[in-house]
């Protein structure tokens, strides 16, 4: 048999002519993350004995993977020795060795204790407003449901929860308190019950691209974080009518639909404003759709609050990813 020395050249040829849509991330410059990635190896070597450390841009780019086709640790091992597409995204040649799963949990539990999601995000964000893809004319604001795995305990377990107690069975048996989630909530809404969190969003009404999140339990108010994203940028808010008495700043135009109460309906020209406002509003149900269709839904797998931040900081980092390939390709098709 004949060994074709070119075929990994000709084969990532013909996945580019395909169209392979990781190919389109390469607008983002991931090297300019590496000073905050560097964190997480901060501890010096030894001795030059053993393995040294994967490069943490590429261990970067495995979680923006994971994120974007919502992948668990062992699937993203899997993937990755699979789909020449995805080694060449991270960086890979063929045959090289790939992260296993216990490396790539410990790298984003390393991210996840020394809280750099964050850092990354607002990152990303000054890099767009430098570009003048931000431009604040106009903020949404909303939050949807983050649903975590549920569950079982007892009424009395659930009620001690919610007053900030642990159960005594459960600080006796240390192996059944970490598989409990004690930061996560049950709330009820349109008669749709969710347990878990809520991805609080504020969203650039031109460019949809996220510029502020806040997670919080799922019982929270959707409201609760609308005073702390409004800022001196912003100069007109759209919300739902979920937002309507919340305290504006001044400068800020209000945007938020009107509600209607029991004898005291809505008249139909507030109802015409609703829709007017609406038109700019639903933008951000764009973002959710994405979201949940392109993004494969917005899910937590972990336990507790500080892993439920790291997963939706970075849920909304990777939206922006995308969002931001798509206004590139907008301004290069417009000229």
């Amino acid at each position: 048999m004949q060994i074709n020395l070119f075929a990994e050249e000709t084969q990532l040829q013909r996945l580019s002519e395909l169209g392979d849509s990781l190919e389109k991330l390469n607008v983002i410059d991931f090297e300019s993350f590496r000073p905050l990635l560097e964190k997480v190896n901060c501890k010096e070597r030894k001795s030059k004995a053993g393995r040294p450390s994967y490069d943490v841009v590429m261990m970067f780019k495995i979680l923006v993977l994971q994120r974007l086709f919502n992948l668990s640790d062992d699937q993203t091992e899997y993937q990755i020795t699979d789909r020449m597409s995805f080694q060449r995204f991270i960086g890979l040649s063929l045959g090289e060795r790939v992260p296993d799963a216990k490396t790539i949990w410990l790298f984003k539990d390393t991210i996840t204790q020394k809280e750099i999601i964050e850092p990354l995000f607002n990152q990303f964000t000054a890099q767009l407003e430098s570009q003048g893809i931000i431009t604040h004319t106009g903020t949404i604001v909303d939050a949807t449901f983050v649903d975590a795995p549920r569950q079982r305990n007892t009424r009395e377990e659930n009620n001690q929860i919610k007053n900030g107690e642990i159960p005594k069975e459960w600080e006796k048996n240390t192996h059944k308190l970490a598989q409990k989630d004690t930061d996560a909530r049950w709330t009820k809404k349109n008669d749709e019950t969710h347990y878990g969190y809520k991805n609080h969003v504020k969203v650039d009404a031109d460019s949809k691209i996220i510029t502020d999140y806040a997670t919080t339990s799922a019982n929270i108010h959707d409201s609760n974080e609308f005073s702390e994203f409004l800022g001196e940028a912003d100069k007109v808010i759209y919300a739902d009518s979920a937002y309507v008495g919340k305290e504006i700043p001044k400068h800020v135009e209000n945007r938020i639909c009107e509600k209607g109460y029991r004898g005291k309906p809505l008249t139909d020209e507030q109802k015409e404003s609703n829709r007017r406002k609406s038109k700019i509003r639903c933008r951000i149900e764009h973002v959710f759709g994405f979201i949940t269709v392109s993004m494969h839904g917005l899910t937590v797998r972990s336990i507790g609050i500080k892993r439920a931040e790291f997963n939706i900081g970075l849920t909304n980092l990777v939206y922006n990813f995308c969002r931001y390939t798509i206004l590139k390709r907008k301004e290069v098709y417009m000229g």
